[in-house]
């Protein structure tokens, strides 16, 4: 990641959508915290990430990320400047994950959380995935791959990450979960 790599995603700009005009914002503490806070502590979410809890358990997770190596960025998805999702946009090549899989040089890792309850189960998921992956892959030129890692019994987050373009490459046992190794090429991947 060159230049200030929490501005990074800021710098991509709008990305068109049938949905409406997605952008990502980096996370701002506190202001961001009681909304993140909130979508941590919903069942379906809490299921799967594992943060609910007060204030301070989404705050400690996401300083790791602000005041950390920048290697992972923590984002609010906008659509038609709406907060409707969390992102976080990593390098997986240089994230412990990378001990599980082999790992390319620039590999990019996203892991996504739809917000509010409305916003899941139509379709949404697949779209800013699709519409994410293609921006990082433009913005991104030393970047072959993109790729996530989410629980296998996720399986709407499986789904929405097939319909999206990406391919089941392999099930990865990692600490606290059986993941589902979804990886977007560069260049299609034949069937």
């Amino acid at each position: 990641m060159t230049g200030s790599a929490h501005d990074e995603p800021a710098r991509w700009g709008a990305m068109p959508t049938a949905a409406g005009e997605f952008r990502l914002r980096p996370v701002r503490l506190p202001a961001d915290l009681d909304l993140l806070t909130g979508w941590m502590n919903d069942p379906e979410v809490a299921a799967f990430w594992e943060l609910a809890g007060p204030p301070a358990v989404t705050a400690r997770h996401l300083r790791g990320q602000l005041d950390g190596d920048g290697h992972s960025l923590p984002c609010l998805g906008l659509l038609d400047g709406t907060p409707v999702s969390y992102w976080e946009v990593y390098r997986a090549d240089l994230d412990p994950l990378a001990a599980h899989y082999p790992a390319r040089p620039h590999d990019t890792g996203l892991h996504l959380l739809l917000g509010p309850a409305t916003s899941r189960g139509r379709g949404l998921g697949a779209t800013l995935l699709a519409a994410l992956a293609d921006r990082v892959l433009r913005e991104r030129p030393r970047c072959a791959r993109v790729l996530a890692e989410p629980d296998v019994r996720n399986r709407r987050s499986v789904h929405a990450f097939r319909r999206a373009g990406f391919r089941l490459a392999a099930e990865l046992d990692l600490p606290g979960k059986r993941a589902a190794l979804m990886v977007r090429d560069r260049t299609p991947h034949p069937a």
